[in-house]
């Protein structure tokens, strides 16, 4: 069986170098995208903003106390969209197994193209930025737990591989909470028993993993800390809903915020709709409260369509009805009852 190559491509500050793209008084400048209000949430920030510790899905409000000469700006989707489809533009040059995860990043499987791994990375890197103008930074690996782990390696603008032979060393000193998917809560649990890398997980065998994670993950994260990702690149296969959802660092309360995360998300996951020509006829709002109970609000339309205006109104509308008597620790928000719609495809901006 022949090994995989997979790249995992992530545009590096993406909202935020779009915006230092078209306004070059913004570069090397802390900008925080998001908008002024100090009810917004943070979408992305440029690497100066990050340096104060700043980061995406913070209040505004706390980003401004943090970086109090950060520029504040107004996000602009629809150019942050028309950026987007350039680049997946250049990435489909290279093969048609191409699996969105966002506007910004993606997984490729080039096992069958014929050039180097490497070479294809600097060519994808060298090609978006003399086009487009912005950076991106790749990870190269034989699956994708382990390209993911590698684009973040050298980021801003970088180039890593990681090969079977290094791992599980090259795996071992890295935090616990570099393993995808595990939330900041769970990897304080493991802190407090004196677990903080990935060597130290190591020691534990599949027994203790069900006791950490649950029967329904340990598996699998088993696994990843030793190498092992069996997911294929899914590039055609046909999905039954587009979701995106955030577990909050600490339980809140703050209602606007809570809404503008989703808000952000429903941008995320419309430009996939638009981007993968469907329609969508089902918006559902996921509110998981402090206590674990999980409710979820729908609306279905009549018909299809992928007119952000059309869910956002949706959104507000659901979003009304919520009570907020406890904390939340977990919010999302889906698109289901897809359709193919290759012969008419309603603007996203109409």
């Amino acid at each position: 069986m022949k090994n995989k190559r997979i790249l995992h491509v992530d545009l590096d500050a993406f909202f935020a170098s779009v915006e230092q793209l078209d306004y070059p008084t913004l570069r090397g400048k802390p900008v925080i995208v998001g908008g002024s209000s100090d009810r917004g949430v943070v979408s992305t920030c440029s690497y100066e903003a990050r340096k104060f510790g700043v980061h995406s899905a913070m209040s505004v409000l706390q980003a401004k106390k943090l970086c109090p000469k950060g520029v504040f700006v107004k996000g602009r989707m629809e150019r942050y969209i028309e950026i987007s489809k350039k680049v997946f533009s250049i990435l489909e040059t290279i093969t048609t197994q191409i699996e969105r995860v966002s506007i910004d990043e993606a997984y490729l499987d080039i096992t069958e193209v014929k050039k180097p791994s490497y070479n294809i990375a600097i060519w994808i890197k060298n090609t978006v930025y003399e086009k487009i103008g912005i950076t991106i930074s790749i990870g190269i690996s034989y699956n994708k737990f382990l390209a993911k782990l590698a684009s973040d390696w050298n980021k801003p603008n970088g180039i890593f591989e990681i090969k079977k032979r290094d791992v599980p060393d090259i795996l071992k000193p890295l935090p616990i909470d570099k393993i995808h998917g595990l939330g900041k809560k769970t990897s304080k649990k493991l802190n407090n028993i004196g677990i903080y890398t990935i060597a130290d997980l190591l020691q534990y065998n599949e027994e203790y993993f069900a006791y950490f994670f649950g029967k329904a993950r340990s598996r699998e994260i088993y696994e990843r800390i030793r190498g092992i990702d069996q997911r294929p690149v899914k590039s055609d296969g046909k999905r039954k809903s587009i979701s995106r959802e955030t577990t909050f660092a600490k339980d809140i309360d703050d209602r606007q915020y809570i809404k503008e995360t989703l808000l952000n998300f429903l941008f995320e996951i419309n430009f996939k709709l638009v981007k993968e020509e469907k329609t969508a006829r089902t918006l559902t709002i996921k509110i998981k409260y402090e206590d674990f109970k999980q409710i979820t609000k729908s609306h279905s339309l009549s018909a299809g369509t992928n007119n952000k205006n059309i869910f956002e109104d949706s959104l507000e509308n659901l979003y009304s009805t919520l009570e907020f008597k406890k904390k939340v620790r977990l919010a999302g928000i889906s698109l289901s009852n897809l359709e193919d719609n290759k012969t008419y495809q309603l603007s996203l901006f109409d």
